[in-house]
């Protein structure tokens, strides 16, 4: 019975986690064991609602570089202080944690065929603002299933208006050209590929995709 109970309340923690994060914007996206006695959780926004709130916090008003990074150090470090864990983030390299395959290994996010992350509810949007490595074995929640198995049409491998981004792979000069086109509306409705995608769409907003896709540009 012991054991059972305490099996009860190591998935309680994950969902726990799920609960505590979500007011703040984050989302759980993934989890596995990150060696016999940990669990390493991955968290990125919850959308729709990460935005608005993010757009209120003081490292967006503050109008500074690297307001998201700056937010995700403050949101997530105190998140792992109240789980008794440690925060890591994708960012403040070198050298960088492997936020890719992290995500592979949490049985939500796969390759997909433009060979971005594909997320089983985030899709082609998936992103990651850090994660919390907690000094526990907790109970993992199930996997999800690969989305692009059942995608048929797979308008992601058609969707970029420059033929920057498909099947052959990433042409990243190609890409910021485009980008620097008058009036482009990658630039300021995020990325056409990764809004292509059926399960990622109606989720994130045109807003944060322009965020994103200029400081991607300027970077």
């Amino acid at each position: 019975m012991v054991g059972a109970e305490t099996a009860l309340y190591q998935q309680m923690m994950i969902d726990e986690i799920a609960d505590a994060v979500r007011p703040s914007g984050l989302a759980v996206l993934g989890a596995f064991h990150h060696d016999d006695d940990q669990t390493l959780v991955l968290l990125g926004p919850h959308e729709p609602t990460f935005w608005p709130l993010f757009i209120q916090s003081v490292e967006y008003l503050e109008k500074r570089e690297n307001p998201l990074d700056r937010w995700s150090q403050r949101v997530i470090g105190a998140w792992a202080d109240e789980f008794n864990g440690i925060a890591v983030f994708p960012f403040g390299g070198p050298p960088y944690h492997p936020f890719i395959g992290w995500a592979l290994r949490s049985g939500h996010a796969w390759q997909s065929p433009v060979g971005l992350l594909v997320h089983d509810t985030a899709g082609l949007f998936v992103s990651y603002r850090g994660a919390l490595l907690i000094p526990e074995r907790l109970d993992l929640p199930a996997a999800g299933s690969p989305p692009c198995e059942n995608c048929s049409e797979k308008p992601c491998l058609s969707a970029c208006p420059a033929a920057a981004l498909g099947q052959e792979g990433y042409d990243i000069p190609k890409c910021h050209a485009h980008l620097d086109i008058a009036g482009n509306e990658c630039l300021s409705s995020g990325c056409a590929v990764r809004r292509a995608c059926p399960v990622g769409q109606n989720k994130r907003l045109r807003l944060q995709s322009a965020f994103h896709m200029r400081a991607f540009h300027k970077g």
